[in-house]
């Protein structure tokens, strides 16, 4: 991974390209927010149906290409996604809220 990016971060992408959905989900606070596609999804039991979905749909691939730091507790990631979708691979931005235990409280993907 190039980018240099928290455990937990690394821990989201490592289980994203294993397809581990507990792996990813465990990477989030129990009432974390996610925004991807234009749905929101909150909670882990939520996060945890998306997630199962869009793997078994896309059998996504992510590149964590860099970071940035948006404030104390923000990070935007900008990687490469590719797998089983129109217009693959394409480079998105992941912005990431942290909380104090270091879990993801908040992912917008667009």
């Amino acid at each position: 991974m190039s980018a240099q990016l928290p455990d937990a971060l690394v821990q989201y992408f490592d289980a994203q390209n294993r397809h581990d959905v507990d792996a990813m989900v465990a990477a989030f606070a129990p009432d974390a927010e996610v925004t991807d596609e234009g749905c929101l999804y909150r909670g882990r039991e939520s996060i945890r149906a998306w997630k199962s979905a869009t793997t078994a749909r896309y059998a996504v691939q992510v590149t964590p290409l860099r970071s940035m730091q948006q404030s104390d507790d923000s990070l935007l990631v900008e990687a490469r996604v590719s797998g089983n979708f129109p217009g693959s691979p394409a480079d998105l931005s992941y912005r990431f809220a942290l909380g104090a235990s270091g879990h993801i409280r908040k992912l917008k993907i667009r």
